[in-house]
Parts: C-alpha cells; structure tokens; sequence
C-alpha cells in the first residue's frame, strides 16, 4: 500500500476506487489495533478480498457475518441473520483489484439507499429502503454489506493474540490502546506465525519448539523458499539412508526425515513470521511436499528390495499411488465444500438425512478444539506430519518394509473412512463443483479424449471408474502370473484390451460434470492412468525403479495442477504438449504390446519431466519478467499460503 486517504464519504470513496490501480484497503474511524493486525490483512495469502472479522458483541449499526470455511457468505445487520452469525464486522477489509468494480458498485447503491440488481434490498442497505441508507449502519458496515450482497468472494481474517476493537466512546478507546499497549506485537507476531489448528503430531511434537528455529532463520535472514530448499536437503539424504540400510543409516534417517520435516513447518511460519508470500512460494511448497514424501518411498523401496523382499519397489509404487489419488480427492472435496459455501441455499438439495447429520456432527468436532474426537478426526486422516512420524519411527525399528507397510495400511484405511463420510455429506451438499472450472483441464484430457462422442446418460464418473477397472484388472493378471513363476510377458494380448477400456472414461469428457459425486472425476482419471501404467510397466518387463520414476514424473504434473487450482492460476504454458492421460496411455501401451515398454516408459517419463520444467521456467521466470518488461508490472504477486 503506497498511498493514504481519508474519504469523506462513499461517494467520494467510490471516486478513489474508480482510479485505483491494485488492492485497496478500506477502514473505519472506528478501529483500535495493532499495526500488525493492518499489515496482516494486507498481506494475508488467502484470497485478493478479505474482511477483518471480531469476536466482539456488534454495536448498533454494525455488521456481523456468518462464515463457513474461512469464507464470508453473508452479512447484515444484527439481527438479520437470525443468530446465524459466526462473529462481527471489524470495520475494515482489503478488495483485491478485480473486485473493486464491485466495490464501488455497492459504494454508490448504499449512498443511494437502492438495491443492487438481482440482490435482496435488505442484504443490501440492511434495512428496506424506504427507511433511508443513513438507518442501516456506519458508511463501512454498509459498504461491506452491499460488497458481500454482491456475491464477491471475501475471506474471514480473525484476530488472535494481537488486539483490534471497535469503540464508540472516550471510555472505549482508552480500554482498547491499554490493551494494545499491554501486549508484546513482535512475541504475539512470532506466536501467530504457528498454524491456529494444526495436526495432533506437529502440534505437540513440532510446534513447541520450531518457532525458535522460525526467529533464527529471520535473524540469518533466510527466506522460506530457502528453507524449502534445505528441508528438500535432509529428505533427500534421509531417503539415501533407508536406502543404504543398517541399523545406524535407518536410525540416521529417520532423525533427518524428522529434521525436514520440522524445516517443512517452518518454511510456513517464517513466511507468515516476515509477511513473505509468494505466488511462487506457495506453489514451491506444495510440489516439494510431495517430491520429498516420494523420494522418502523410493528409498525405502529400495531398501526393502536390497534386504531381499521382492516387492519393494511395488510397496513404495503402490503407497505413492494411493496418496496421490488420496490427495486429489481432498483438493477437489475442499473446492466442494468451498462451493456449497458460496451457495448455501444449494445445501440440503440432497434431501439432508445423514448427510445431514454428519455435517452437523463434524462441525461440532471441529468447533470443539482440542478435544479427544477433535484429535481422532484430525488424526484418523493421515495427515503429513502422522505419516513422516509413523515412517520415522517404523524405519528406526523395524526397517524399510515395515515402515512401507504400515504407511500402505493406514492410508487404505484413512481412505476409506474419509471417502465413504465425504460421499455421503456431498450427496446432500449436491453442489457441481466441476461446472466452476475448466473440467477438460482438471481432468487432464488430451487431444484423443476430446474428439470421443459424449455418453451422457452414463455420466463422467460412472465411465471413470469404468475405465479403471480395465487395468486394474490387467495389473491383477499380471500380478499373479509374476507371483506364481510365469512370464507377465504372456499378457502382452490384454494390454490393447486394458486400454480400449480405459479410453471409455473419455466418452464422459465433453458431458456436464454436475453430479453430486462428480468432483471424484479427477481422482478416478488418475487412478486409471497409474494403474494402466503400472501394469503395462509389468507385463512390458519395465525395471521396477522405471516403473516407479515414471509414475512419479505424472505425480508432478498432477500435482502441479491442482497447485495452480488452489492458488487460481492458470494452466501451465505447455500443458498442450503433455499429451493428456489418453495420449499418454496410448504410447504406453504400444510399447508394452510390442515388447520394450522400459525403454518408452524411460523416454516418455523423461518427456514429459522436460515438459514439466520448461512449464515452471516459464510461468514463474520467462512469463513474469517479460509482463514486466511490457506492462510495467511490480514485482511481488505475493499470495503464498505454505505448510
């Protein structure tokens, strides 16, 4: 923010919006708080517009707001929202450059005391119009309300730690800047740049004490991506080690894989300790997450095989898969959730029942912080820091094929608990969260898929699962045969038949994806592409380990899919040349069919990881500096929300 001004009014507001350039930050005289608490929300990486939200009793004339998921989905005045609210207005907010149409929209209809089109009178001046625009509230709270009645997407920030009061008297303000003087900011700083609600074993076991590590790394001045960087380090040496084997080597990376990922959480909190967000940051974790848990499962495949299990390397394939697949499932049931969020009256289309009873029933847990249900929840999932705890600890004990078991047991688990509560609490959301989005990019469609007929009646998650199944049960066949002393190779017949089947999930890629249970398109297109992989991979005689790498280069472009989904970017530049999951599939299994599925699984891995980083060098070097060069752009684009 490079400039301050004090608004009159709204119209005289609405002018200044008019002329702005990029984000702007709106406040009321009204505000008692901390410095940081400002710098917060114009910094805060979870979305361009976002709203200071209180826990304070509203005032008269204030606005409270009811959130669902962080997300801002109404406002009024009290009263309005039938003691629906989650908290109160702070009288401030920050309106991304792309909203402030819509800010100046609502600027002018609450000076006009008239409705905005298409909205609901009372949402939008807060009481009806014949009682005047001056009847509703302060010039903030209306303003905010008519921005909320508009539909814009606005995120909650709260207030922990730090101090910001609204006051309307002499009494008032001197409670509120005792309170402000009472509190150490740069502690309370330090403190908030620890996630509020985090997992049972980063809680207790990491948190406590990697704020420390948080405020040296600020002190050597390291950045996140630095620290990024380091934490890629010690994963990398941890998966040497369990490869390696020994009882010492296994102690020893079990102690490093802990250290990265404690450096993992404080990439995070370093980001948000300095306010150092970055659209490239952002993406930078979420890919190194990934990259460092699976280099984690090749070594230990790798250890597993050196110590004389044969199936060393399909435990870590297998586990690598399955928390792919886990993971494309919690992306696509967050943008759900998130939807139904924007669209409450679309909730309950489903008819309620135990879909009902089960959002009912998880809210309550999660509200109830800190309690043995809020732990098992939060823990049941498998979530990061549970599984680098249960790898470390396994492999110290018990060795590379014990922690690869362990990990496959929990995550088959976890997945089942979690897909059998979300397909239930979805069909009574029935939100079609894939008619947001372009759905031929999400699913990963090539140039094949997309001159297939469209099979409507069926829908694209019945075809899906339906071509899943082809090489599932190929991998099946040839696993067995493997197992009982033949040739896979004797299999080469079914390959062409394990595709044809494949290829009927792609009569589902021009139909609508609006079913309840359409946001498990995705996960179930990745499913058949690995698994196709794999067993045209076994029945090729591909080397294990190719197998592996070739399974983990799609991980990453997947992965940097939905990056670019939950950070709202763009496709990245050569997503055309990946071919699509068909096209893909398609060489695969000419290759397998015609005996060296290896060296074209070697080739096209190798491909499509050349692809991968030219797209990273141009979306975040080529692209940003020449927007530059050419527009005058700053730098900065700060948006990162790391781990």
């Amino acid at each position: 923010m490079t400039h301050v001004r004090r608004a009159a009014n709204l119209t005289e507001l609405a002018t200044l919006v008019d002329a702005a350039t990029g984000p702007v930050i709106v406040s009321g005289t009204d505000l008692v708080a901390h410095t940081a608490v400002l710098r917060h929300l114009a910094t805060s990486p979870v979305g361009p517009t976002v709203a200071l939200v209180l826990t304070d009793p509203p005032a008269p004339g204030q606005a409270v707001v009811r959130e669902e998921r962080g997300q801002v989905v109404d406002a009024g005045p009290d009263g309005r929202l039938d003691g629906g609210q989650t908290g109160v207005f702070g009288g401030a907010l920050r309106v991304g450059r792309d909203d402030l149409p819509a800010l100046a929209a609502a600027a002018r209809a609450a000076v006009a005391g008239t409705p905005i089109a298409g909205t609901d009178p009372a949402a939008v001046a807060g009481t009806p119009p014949a009682a005047g625009p001056e009847a509703a509230g302060s010039a903030v709270d209306r303003l905010f309300t008519g921005l909320t009645a508009l539909g814009t997407l606005t995120f909650a920030h709260r207030v922990r730690l730090l101090v910001a009061h609204r006051v309307a008297d002499p009494a008032g303000l001197a409670a509120a800047e005792a309170a402000v003087a009472a509190v150490d900011e740069d502690r309370a700083e330090l403190r908030l740049s620890v996630k509020e609600k985090d997992d049972f074993f980063t809680t207790f076991f990491v948190s406590t004490w990697s704020p420390y590590v948080t405020k040296a790394s600020a002190k050597l001045g390291l950045t996140p991506t630095g620290v990024t960087a380091i934490s890629v380090l010690f994963a990398a040496v941890a998966a040497v080690l369990f490869g390696v084997g020994g009882r010492p080597a296994l102690v020893t990376g079990a102690v490093l894989l802990y250290l990265g990922f404690m450096l993992d959480c404080v990439d995070g909190q370093l980001a948000r300790y300095t306010r150092h967000f970055s659209a490239w940051g952002g993406w930078l974790d979420t890919m190194a997450d990934r990259a460092k848990e699976y280099l984690v499962y090749a070594g230990l495949g790798y250890g597993a095989t050196a110590a004389g299990f044969r199936y060393g390397w399909a435990l870590a394939v297998a586990a690598m898969t399955l928390q792919t697949v886990r993971h494309m499932t919690d992306t696509w049931y967050g943008v759900l959730h998130d939807e139904a969020a924007r669209r409450p009256k679309a909730v309950g289309g489903g008819g309620g029942g135990i879909g009902d009873r089960l959002n009912a029933a998880s809210t309550r847990v999660q509200a109830d912080t800190g309690s043995l249900s809020y732990w098992l929840k939060r823990t049941v999932v498998f979530p990061i820091g549970e599984r680098w705890a249960l790898i470390a600890l396994t492999v110290a004990l018990f060795g590379p094929l014990v922690s690869l078991v362990a990990v496959l047991t929990w995550g088959v688990l976890a997945f089942a608990y979690t897909g059998a509560l979300r397909t239930l609490r979805a069909r009574w959301m029935w939100v079609p969260v894939l008619d947001t989005v372009d759905a031929t990019l999400h699913r990963d469609d090539g140039p094949i898929a997309a001159r297939f007929p469209v099979l409507r009646p069926m829908g694209p998650l019945t075809l899906a699962v339906l071509g899943a199944l082809g090489p599932a049960a190929l991998l099946v066949a040839a696993g067995l045969r493997v197992r009982a002393g033949d040739e896979a190779g004797g299999l080469a017949w079914a390959v062409p038949v394990a595709l044809l089947v494949l290829l009927v999930a792609a009569l589902g890629a021009g139909a609508a994806h609006n079913g309840p249970l359409d946001w498990l398109v995705p996960a179930a297109l990745r499913a058949g592409e690995y698994l196709f992989a794999i067993a045209a991979g076994v029945v090729g005689g591909a080397p294990a380990w190719v197998v592996f790498g070739y399974v983990f280069v799609l991980t990453l472009h997947h992965y940097d899919l939905t990056a670019r989904l939950e950070k709202r970017q763009a496709a990245p530049p050569l997503h055309g040349a990946t071919l699509g999951w068909e096209g893909r599939s398609a060489v695969l299994a000419v290759a397998a069919f015609a005996g060296f599925a290896g060296i074209a699984m070697a080739t096209l891995g190798a491909y499509l990881l050349v692809v991968f980083v030219g797209s990273v060098v141009l979306a975040w070097v080529v692209l940003p500096a020449r927007a530059r060069r050419g527009v005058g752009v700053p730098a900065g684009g700060e948006v990162r929300q790391p781990g």
